[in-house]
């Protein structure tokens, strides 16, 4: 088996990467889609961690723009990552993936609770751990939750997987003319204008700890492998790097 670039990674999945052709919810296809790319590492001998997001059912910060008190919303929208983390648990072992669900928040019927050793012991034993409901607390992304269980676990770096295929100079989805960095210093990452990738606190979070971060599409085939390979897809963000376009 070729040796991999990382030995132990973190991958934060929207879940948006769950909708499939559907306006919101989940759709078990693209679920499955996800856990053959996530069984594609596993079986390289990587430690696989993940943290999901909840957009494509509830997201806290939409939630309390309408209205809705901001800590009841992130409640909700935590609530939100426990049934996507389901749904790609029940995904992953359809594919033969042992996997366990880990939740900051309490919710013995469906989920372990978050203990830092166990969720260690678990890879260590070739499952796959899913961390749910962020950090269990409202004003916190779960861009801030990857990044805090990623240092907390020993990953060896945190992989967002997107929809684009990098980080961009400005949105892609508007400027025909935008450029994507293929390094990107924490630095620039934070300070840069029109460079959105991760919140300031994950992103300080990161810098401050020395936790490299890379942002690569998920929908391209194959493209997870690749990055845990060492292939230059995406964009890596670190300490160690100058800004570089691709």
């Amino acid at each position: 088996m070729p040796e991999t670039r990382f030995k132990r990674i973190m991958l934060k999945v929207g879940g948006e990467s769950l909708i499939g052709d559907r306006e919101y919810g989940i759709d078990p296809q693209a679920a499955l889609t996800v856990a053959q790319q996530i069984k594609a590492v596993h079986e390289s001998g990587v430690d696989v961690a993940v943290v999901i997001g909840g957009g494509n059912i509830f997201r806290g910060v939409a939630g309390s723009k309408n209205g809705i008190d901001r800590a009841t919303a992130d409640y909700m929208g935590m609530l939100a990552t426990v049934m996507n983390a389901l749904a790609l648990q029940d995904a992953l072992e359809k594919v033969g993936v042992e996997t366990r669900v880990q939740s900051a928040l309490e919710m013995p019927a469906v989920a372990e609770r978050f203990i830092r050793r166990k969720a260690i012991r678990h890879m260590e034993k070739g499952r796959v751990v899913i961390l749910a409901a962020g950090t269990g607390v409202p004003y916190v992304t779960t861009d801030t939750g990857a990044s805090l269980h990623a240092l907390e676990l020993h990953c060896d770096v945190l992989m967002k997987a997107t929809k684009v295929d990098g980080i961009y100079d400005k949105d892609p989805m508007k400027h025909q003319d935008a450029k994507r960095f293929k390094t990107l210093s924490f630095k620039d990452a934070i300070s840069l204008p029109g460079v959105e990738v991760m919140d300031t606190a994950a992103l300080a979070m990161s810098s401050d700890n020395h936790m490299p971060v890379m942002v690569f599409e998920l929908f391209e085939k194959d493209n997870l492998i690749k990055a845990v390979n060492g292939e230059d897809i995406g964009t890596y963000v670190s300490n160690d790097v100058e800004t570089t376009f691709a």
